[in-house]
């Protein structure tokens, strides 16, 4: 496989990965997108503030979806740098690169250094990935948490001797370092986090005639000890949900938090069977990683199809590779098939394997022949002028504040990228992707997700009372009729108020918080009328124009019909 090229320079890889690095951080700074990210960073505030690392409350309610180990590393992280977008933000892309690293170690271990380090440029690089770290939720890391898990049950496994002495560690120690990085996920995601991470391995085993490590003690000993890594999430639910059958929890009383997470969370969701329902769709995934893995998406395509039809014929990867690797393959193709058949489905829920995807595209790219790579080469630039093409285009739709700049980071990073890669070789292909990525997140990080945030009303109101002497001290009561954790642009003022923020739910709670006074109200334009239907005396402070930002719209993107798309909301005085 690798007897065609010699690894890439350190001084261009190193290089590339600074700036895979830089790419993905420009999201560091990019306001919290509604709704999953500003609830969950809500969550975290709320446990920083209050010092309750047990329970968790949303919308001033007991919330019961996700479990805590996330919101537990990004309350730690409010304490260190404070609450505030960055803090937020700053942990998960720590944890996706540790997944670059990882994806990195492994394919080092299993197929040779330049395989690796396509692999992590790929990773660094793939769009949703890029996204997430921007958009944050529980995929960075997860990602982190199974490729670490992976990597260290493989070190248990494999029985080489060429490691280098710093490197090495005993099986026992990998074994409970693989165990506790299998915890930690399963306190991030629940128990079908095992499939990316056992699938693969047994695949391993058996198509290389290694069953009887499903015999070996040791694996039932990783399982147990991943399970005891979990009884702080356990001990959290019991205590929150369990012993309080009285709560009303998705409408109901006697909700156990721990059946929740064994069942309820996730083979709820696969079955569509649980208390939050979606609409699954069998070829979902299949389409959705066309754009998800740019600008990768065709060779993972044509890398799976070869892989597969080499496990078909039983062709080993290469003459000079005694033990072919079938892990990526296995965790990856297991994963995408148990979300194609889930009941519930959305575009992120594929990252979590995007490290087995780059390694399958990597050995494909490495294992090509020097005329094929070339014919490679000159497609993927077509993928990457393309994207570059559509982004430009999306800035002259959408007119951001500082249009000129952001043409000209498209200009200056372009040029760069093929004055630098000139040639037709595999270095300039991934040069030529690096380049087109950091284009896309570029603007889509610095230009575009800016001008998108300022209609999260909830974050714009924040801000505004933050900034406004008679407004900044005074505690907000966010208007939000119904049950629920609700939705709207309610979570971004909460998180970006500086003074305090409670909720009411009914006309009837609210009405008990006026009566010491008047008091400062953030809520929809529609809720503001209907109280004063109600008998409520409203001052309009200040209007906000609020949008969905996260399910954009070709009418919302254009600058030219962009008002027609916004609803308003408004900070008032109620009494």
């Amino acid at each position: 496989m690798t007897a065609h090229y010699a690894p890439f320079n350190d001084r261009w890889f190193y290089a590339l990965v600074a700036v895979g690095l830089f790419l993905n951080a420009t999201g560091l700074f990019a306001p919290i997108l509604e709704p999953d990210g500003a609830l969950y960073a809500c969550i975290a505030k709320t446990m920083a503030q209050t010092g309750d690392f047990v329970n968790l409350y949303a919308v001033g309610s007991d919330w019961l979806d996700k479990p805590h180990f996330p919101f537990w590393v990004t309350a730690v992280s409010y304490l260190i740098f404070g609450v505030n977008t960055f803090a937020y933000k700053f942990p998960a892309l720590l944890f996706f690169f540790g997944s670059v690293f990882y994806a990195y170690k492994f394919a080092q271990l299993t197929y040779s250094k330049l395989v690796a380090q396509v692999t992590a440029l790929i990773l660094l690089t793939a769009l949703h990935g890029v996204i997430s770290n921007s958009d944050v939720r529980a995929e960075p890391y997860l990602m982190g948490l199974i490729m670490g898990a992976v990597y260290h049950f493989y070190r248990v496994f494999d029985t080489r001797t060429s490691f280098p002495q710093r490197y090495k560690l005993t099986k026992s120690v990998h074994l409970l370092l693989g165990a506790l990085l299998t915890g930690c996920a399963l306190m991030t995601k629940g128990v079908f986090v095992l499939v990316p991470i056992g699938s693969g391995l047994v695949l391993h085993w058996l198509l290389t005639g290694n069953w009887r490590e499903l015999l070996k003690p040791r694996w039932y000993l990783a399982v147990l000890l991943s399970f005891l890594f979990t009884l702080p999430e356990m001990y959290c639910l019991y205590q929150q949900f369990d012993l309080h059958p009285e709560k009303v929890v998705f409408g109901e009383t006697g909700v156990s938090g721990v059946r929740f997470f064994f069942w309820d969370s996730q083979f709820g969701r696969f079955f569509n069977t649980g208390p939050i329902k979606g609409q699954g769709d069998k070829f979902f995934f299949v389409h959705t990683l066309l754009w998800a893995f740019l600008p990768w998406s065709l060779p993972l395509y044509v890398g799976i199809g070869k892989a597969l039809a080499r496990v078909v014929n039983r062709q080993p990867k290469s003459p000079t590779q005694n033990q072919p690797e079938y892990i990526s393959l296995g965790s990856g193709l297991a994963t995408f098939v148990l979300f194609s058949l889930s009941g519930f489905q959305l575009p992120h829920y594929m990252n979590i394997v995007f490290p087995f995807f780059a390694i399958i595209a990597a050995q494909f790219l490495v294992g090509l022949k020097p005329l094929n790579v070339r014919r490679w080469t000159i497609g993927q630039t077509v993928i990457g002028i393309l994207v570059i093409i559509l982004i430009v285009a999306i800035l002259f739709v959408v007119q951001p504040a500082q249009v000129g700049l952001a043409l000209g980071w498209v200009a200056v990073v372009t040029l760069a990228t093929f004055i630098l890669f000139r040639q037709t070789d595999l270095l300039s292909l991934t040069g030529r992707m690096v380049g087109a990525m950091l284009v896309v997140a570029g603007i889509l990080n610095l230009f575009l997700y800016p001008t998108f945030m300022y209609y999260q009303a909830g974050m714009t109101a924040a801000r505004y009372a933050n900034q406004q002497p008679g407004l900044s001290n005074r505690p907000t009561i966010l208007y939000e009729p119904g049950t629920g954790v609700g939705g709207g642009s309610f979570w971004t003022y909460e998180f970006y108020a500086d003074a305090p923020t409670r909720y009411a739910r009914s006309d009837s709670s609210l009405r008990r918080q006026v009566q010491s006074g008047p008091k400062q109200v953030f809520t929809t334009a529609v809720f503001a009328d209907s109280l004063v239907a109600r008998g409520f005396n409203i001052r309009r402070i200040a209007v906000f124009p609020y949008y969905h930002v996260s399910v954009l719209t070709y009418a919302f993107l254009n600058h030219e019909t962009r008002a027609q798309t916004v609803e308003p909301y408004v900070l008032a005085e109620v009494k």
